[in-house]
């Protein structure tokens, strides 16, 4: 496991130049944000997460797959892995962000990509009275 990197990943780089070439300029990995997320746009007070399918258990999707050995290991440290997902986006929502999450299977369909991200940061309800986004792409 200490040959996974947790940043500047593929997934992310794909993100990165697709929102750099729309025009779109960016903070990375800003620590003073709950869960340091991937990609931080302050202008649109908008913050990406680039989550691989496999770590934080992708609904449906067939790179969320168990390890067959130590099933017990592995359940318990992907349950943590989305429950810590879930307080850092609900943290950052409460602070009057908008969170996005990308999942690493969606960054090979670059157009399909680009036209959801445009879109959540054209059509953003931001800033909204109640401080929390309209736009989830959690899962989809």
């Amino acid at each position: 496991m200490s040959a996974v990197r947790g940043k500047n990943t593929e997934p992310e780089m794909r993100v990165r130049r697709l929102l750099h070439a729309k025009g779109y300029r960016f903070r990375l990995h800003r620590s003073d944000l709950p869960g340091t997320p991937d990609i931080v746009l302050p202008r649109h007070r908008t913050v990406i997460f680039v989550h691989g399918c496999f770590w934080h258990r992708h609904t449906g999707c067939k790179r969320a797959t168990t390890p067959k050995t130590r099933v017990a290991f592995w359940t318990e440290k992907f349950e943590r892995n989305v429950a810590r997902d879930r307080l850092k986006e609900t943290a950052l929502r409460e602070m009057g962000w908008q969170v996005i999450v990308v999942w690493e299977c969606e960054t090979k369909a670059t157009e399909i990509l680009a036209a959801k991200l445009v879109a959540a940061l054209t059509n953003s309800s931001y800033p909204s009275e109640s401080g929390t986004s309209e736009v989830d792409h959690r899962g989809e």
